[in-house]
């Protein structure tokens, strides 16, 4: 075998990912010389959060079993800073009296956990010792509920608003750091008036490394606002729609986030986009700026006047002409970040700006060209600046005429009507009117009958394996003709959740699923849920990144691509092929539970950050899912929930970072939503995954629906099994299926009545080996394997191996044997189930201890990946005792482990009985 090693360096992983937290974190405020801290003089630290530092938020996105998250406090004490010990050990003891709730089943953390309650002597006790506070206060969220309009959620808690308040009284200086997802309301904050503010988002299990260097001054704070920060929630101009349980109209159309309030609502702006303090000042200057044909190109040049060093992010907006469409006073159309750059010292930066990224669309034809993107005639301007708010002129051309930058089909239009907003222009004053959406008169059916691929003669089985595509000895077509309906009817079906065919715990196989298909030399390439790491249910540990929300703040993409050139590498040690992600949904409002996946409310500096990530992980021979697409930007009701969005602002908003990571970024995979988008389930939607994203975009790679997605026909109700609605509308690949081998779907008997073609599920299939063939999955066939050398990853007890995990049948009960097993603390048990009948299991562990009654032994029990219960064994004196929980199983592959929180547990056996429980 001819295999090819990379290295891939802990050390330099760790350190590009603590950077980029160091460069994510945004500085609101720094008055009163509150920051940097001073190493000489001790620190007092207070809220609970100091010791469970949120590395990302919950769901799919956030579940990677780390070895160390590094939380701020031991950040601090690794840069030297003195931590007050009296008020660490009030908040350990305290904790271990409160402790941290962790939730159970899927989704069940709380948003927020409880503060210790601070008694105002104690504040003042410690004032006496100590100049500076630190207060921190955290958020989660996740999958499947948004934020909320509460305490401990979008807002403070009693607790929490009380600390700070005694805190800022009794301290000379106080600083604030925001360990959320996403912003939060700072009504009660400002109230209560720290002299810092900063948002330090969720930083991954580098997080509390990257914020102490940022506190102590080793790094100056750089990060951006890649969303507005707004007085009150309902100032956003989708507030009123959003969280709605059936439909969700976006009548803000184009105006989400500044495009919103920089036409209409300065005034409501507390921070604006783009904006970030840093310790040192930075004159920046427009040096040139002209317009070159498609172009407009920008130097300007940044030099450090301060007293510390430190990088500065440049920005261009554009404000186009109102015309006839009406637009936003100004859209981000480019950026860079410096270097760092020592005092005195200056940099040059060049921007160049498409002009095809600032035009609009005509979904309307009130240009006169209808479905088009246009550039009206008008004046142009461009302002250049550190944010969408100080920004200044820097250039202006005139156009004498529209220009019609591409012409393009109705597509994913609105089937009932609304009134969307539009901005006016009267006396250089911008003012909202409402004008009628254009809807749909498309006919699906017709276009996808216009659409058809030529059939390809079945052949049967000339001998030829999908390794002689690769080598060039065949064609794809030549391939493809040997499959009969039987394999095109597998290789559209994922198989997972952790199907034996990949890497243990990991989301699906996809492609050589079957016995045949794999006989035609098919991998089977492995998905990993992400984007901020990648979850391993089994148990094996992975490295925890930064979010999207700390990501998209860097603003510095070459950082971006080196961290994820690293990820790219681990992804392909551990045999995983596609991370899902990046997560690419706009963040149209504030209360979407799964922000912190995402980027921002732009989709330019979504899109850029996107093929940042792409582009990594390409070096390293993997590839990332964009996801989700499109328009999945609340987590209320999302299965069933109908965004009724116009084409104008699709293609302008929700569709552009897709467009972008498609064209720029070389994405290979694409993952539907599990919504419905005007209408029709994505998962089905010609419009979406044919009519635009392949016919206009070029996109050559594989589709696949998010997991277990509803998918339907116009005018049909939704349904899991109708896979031939997905491959007739392009969407390739079903995720999952709990057997990619036999499945209770629709294909073939649709194949029989002539509603699905051959040739489309032809189509498909090529769409995948395309992809397939470009894998180490496919390298490993060909004898070329990929061999990953880790250097400098400490050795941990509790890694699980997922090579070594073991599957077992579950075929209603099972008793698994586990003689001779002793726990020891913190560790962990792992295996796996194949689950014959699928339902609600009780599940007993029978265990004894040498103990006395009097110990304590909790064992929790995971479920592909999520906690369903503890435990709690008393010593036994070495009887056996036995405790019971129930837990869901309803997919074919289950990873299951066991946490031990003491040792000393002798386990005799765990067993499986299924009861008549339905969920």
């Amino acid at each position: 075998m001819n295999i090819k090693t990379m290295k891939l360096d802990w050390n330099e992983y760790l350190e590009t990912a603590a950077q980029t937290v160091a460069e994510g974190i945004v500085m609101l405020k720094n008055e009163n010389n509150a920051l940097p801290l001073d190493k000489n003089s001790e620190t007092a630290v207070f809220g609970r959060i100091q010791l469970h530092y949120y590395k990302s938020g919950t769901g799919s996105g956030g579940m990677v079993n780390v070895s160390k998250v590094t939380n701020i406090v031991e950040g601090l004490t690794e840069c030297g800073v003195k931590v007050n010990e009296e008020l660490l050990n009030v908040y350990k003891k305290w904790d271990e009296e409160n402790p941290f709730d962790k939730g159970a089943g899927w989704g069940g953390e709380p948003w927020c956990q409880q503060e210790m309650p601070l008694d105002e002597k104690l504040a003042e006790k410690i004032a006496e010792s100590c100049d500076t506070a630190v207060v921190i206060i955290g958020r989660t969220a996740g999958e499947e509920q948004d934020n909320r309009l509460t305490a401990g959620s979008y807002f403070l808690t009693e607790l929490e608003k009380d600390m700070l308040s005694k805190v800022c009284r009794h301290f000379k200086k106080t600083v604030l750091l925001l360990n959320v997802g996403n912003i939060i309301d700072m009504n009660d904050i400002n109230e209560a008036d720290p002299d810092a503010v900063l948002y330090v988002w969720q930083g991954g299990m580098t997080g509390g490394t990257g914020t102490a260097r940022v506190l102590t001054g080793e790094v100056s704070p750089c990060g951006k606002l890649p969303d507005t920060i707004a007085y009150n929630v309902n100032d956003y101009s989708s507030d009123k729609n959003f969280g709605s349980e059936d439909r969700d109209v976006y009548s803000e159309d184009i105006f989400v986030g500044y495009r919103y309030f920089e036409t209409f609502a300065k005034d409501r702006v507390m921070y604006p986009f783009g904006y970030g303090l840093s310790y040192t000042d930075f004159d920046v200057k427009t040096v040139s700026a002209e317009k070159n044909g498609d172009t407009a190109d920008f130097e300007v040049a940044v030099k450090n006047t301060g007293k510390y060093s430190g990088k500065e992010v440049v920005q261009v907006y554009c404000q186009a002409p109102q015309g006839k469409l009406g637009k936003a006073a100004r859209v981000l159309c480019g950026y860079e970040k410096t270097e760092k750059l020592a005092v005195g010292e200056s940099e040059t930066l060049k921007i160049s700006v498409r002009l095809s990224d600032i035009a609009s669309y005509d979904d309307s034809g009130v240009t006169g060209n209808k479905n088009c993107f246009v550039l009206e005639a008008g004046e142009y301007v461009f302002y250049v600046g550190t944010d969408v708010r100080s920004a200044k002129k820097a250039l202006s051309f005139e156009l004498s005429e529209d220009i019609v930058i591409s012409r393009h089909a109705q597509a994913l239009a609105p089937v009932v009507g609304f009134d969307r907003m539009k901005a006016v222009c009267k006396d250089g004053k911008y003012e909202v009117t409402y004008e009628k959406v254009p809807v749909s008169q498309v006919n699906e059916a017709k276009r996808r009958e216009e659409n058809m691929p030529a059939e390809l003669e079945y052949t049967g089985d000339r001998g030829i394996k999908l390794a002689d595509v690769v080598k060039g000895r065949n064609t794809l077509d030549e391939f493809t003709a040997q499959l009969a309906d039987e394999d095109l009817a597998c290789i559209i079906r994922g198989e997972g959740m952790g199907s034996p065919k990949v890497t243990a715990g990991t989301a699906a196989a996809f492609g050589g699923v079957s016995k045949r298909l794999g006989e035609f030399g098919v991998p089977c390439g492995c998905c990993s849920d992400g984007p901020s790491g990648m979850r391993l249910d089994c148990g094996t540990n992975a490295f925890s990144l930064p979010n999207g929300t700390m990501t998209a703040s860097t603003f510095n993409k070459k950082l971006v691509t080196k961290l994820f050139e690293y990820m790219g590498l681990e992804m392909a040690a551990n045999k995983v092929d596609c991370l899902l992600g990046p997560g690419m949904n706009i963040h149209r409002h504030p209360l979407n539970g799964r922000n912190f996946e995402y980027f921002s409310e732009d989709p330019f500096l979504t899109g850029t950050m996107a093929c940042a990530e792409l582009k990594g992980m390409h070096s390293s021979g993997v590839t990332g899912t964009i996801k989700h697409f499109c328009a999945n930007n609340q987590e209320t009701n999302r299965h069933f929930l109908d965004s009724v969005v116009s084409e104008r602002a699709l293609r302008e908003i929700y569709l552009k970072g897709f467009e972008l990571a498609v064209k720029d970024g070389g994405a290979k995979t694409i993952m539907t939503t599990y919504g419905k988008v005007n209408g029709l389930w994505t998962a089905g939607s010609f419009d979406l995954n044919t009519q635009i994203l392949r016919n206009e975009w070029g996109f050559k790679g594989l589709t696949m629906t998010d997991w277990w997605a509803n998918i339907n026909r116009r005018g049909c109700e939704p349904d899991k099994t109708d896979l031939a609605a997905m491959a007739a509308a392009q969407n390739d690949v079903y995720m999952v299926c709990a057997d990619g081998e036999n499945n209770n779907d629709n294909t073939l008997s649709c194949l029989k009545s002539g509603t699905l073609r051959r040739s489309e599920l032809q189509r498909n299939a090529e769409n995948i080996l395309r992809v397939l063939m470009e894998t180490n999955a496919m390298k490993r066939i060909m004898g070329q394997d990929t061999s990953v050398e880790v250097t400098g990853k400490p050795a941990d007890e509790q890694d699980v191996d997922s090579d070594s995990v073991e599957f077992f049948d579950l075929k209603g009960s099972l008793e698994l044997p586990m003689e001779g097993y002793v726990s020891e603390k913190g560790t962990y048990k792992s295996f796996a189930l194949i689950v014959d009948k699928p339902g609600v299991y009780k599940v007993t562990v029978k265990a004894s201890s040498d103990q006395s009654e009097l110990a304590q032994i909790p064992v929790t029990i995971f479920s592909v990946g999520t906690p369903f219960g503890t435990l709690t064994f008393s010593g036994t004196n070495g009887e056996v005792a036995e405790k019971s929980l129930e837990i869901p199983m309803f997919s074919r592959f289950i990873s299951m482990k066991m946490f031990f929180a003491q040792s000393g547990l002798k386990l005799r056996s765990v067993d499986f009985e299924l009861t008549d429980k339905v969920l």
